[in-house]
């Protein structure tokens, strides 16, 4: 890997981390249209702690917040015990993927790569995610109102949580199964934009720190290996950050059939170059 192809799947990173669109397909998908090589599950771990840090300075107040009154009962009386919930869900939310990446992970970093899962991981979602924005029309025409993040609790939170182990699967998106999870529970899109940011904190950070002691080595086997790691990395970050605030605006008017669409033409383009033999699905 170069340089500049470090910095160029940073900017996919940070763009597609937090879009409904899968950042692990896009990190796949583009070196196998380059003819570049697959940087692999350990690499895709890591470079997610740049969009991580993103999401940390983003909601750096409520984190503060969350994080004072959960470890030592501080903060506003009348929101503490409301944002110590909100840190506990945060955790116990986290462990369905715990539990299924350590199980899964064989699979995970082999078959579950292939082009194939991808592509049908991609047009798969996007067949769950517009169930859930037909439900959404659903509530909105019956006048019903939708739950926003103060609303969230515990049934909530175990719900997005084990949604969240889904996007173990590349293809199939950490925001946009954690999103579709949090509105067939009834959060309106924006709220479950946001939850699915703070949920996503915990596991990011601990997948992207095991695979990196786990893997550092390989990583990390020469300076220009580090440099591009470290490149991708803080790009990613970067460009994560605005993409942050580009989803909250557009979800507060827009709906997510945008990228439903964008998410069942790549799957079928790639199928059809695979079908084709332009390209192997496990390179």
């Amino acid at each position: 890997m170069t340089w500049w192809q470090a910095a160029i799947l940073g900017i996919v990173q940070g763009l597609t981390e937090f879009l409904p669109i899968s950042s692990t397909a896009h990190l796949r998908i583009v070196p196998a249209l380059a003819g570049w090589v697959d940087p692999g599950p350990a690499f895709t771990a890591v470079v997610q702690i740049g969009t991580l840090v993103a999401v940390v300075i983003y909601f750096w107040h409520d984190l503060v917040r969350i994080g004072l009154a959960t470890l030592l009962g501080r903060g506003d009386p009348a929101t503490v015990r409301r944002d110590a919930q909100m840190g506990q869900m945060m955790v116990v939310g986290t462990i369905p993927i715990v539990v299924a990446g350590l199980s899964g992970k064989p699979w995970i970093e082999t078959t579950l790569r292939s082009l194939v899962v991808v592509s049908c991981a991609l047009i798969g979602l996007a067949a769950v995610l517009a169930i859930a924005e037909m439900l959404h029309e659903r509530r909105r025409r019956a006048g019903i109102r939708e739950k926003q993040l103060a609303d969230v609790g515990w049934w909530e939170a175990m719900v997005v949580g084990l949604a969240q182990a889904v996007a173990l699967v590349p293809g199939s998106s950490r925001a946009g199964v954690t999103m579709t999870g949090a509105m067939f529970v009834g959060l309106a899109r924006d709220a479950a934009a946001r939850f699915s940011f703070l949920l996503s904190m915990p596991a990011v950070f601990a997948a992207g720190v095991y695979e990196l002691y786990g893997q550092r080595h390989e990583l990390l086997a020469s300076s220009s290996d580090g440099l591009n790691l470290a490149i991708c990395t803080v790009v990613s970050g970067v460009v994560g950050y605005g993409a942050i605030a580009f989803l909250l605006h557009f979800l507060r008017t827009r709906s997510m059939w945008v990228f439903i669409v964008y998410r069942v033409a790549l799957g079928a383009l790639i199928l059809g170059l695979v079908a084709g033999g332009y390209l192997d699905p496990m390179k």
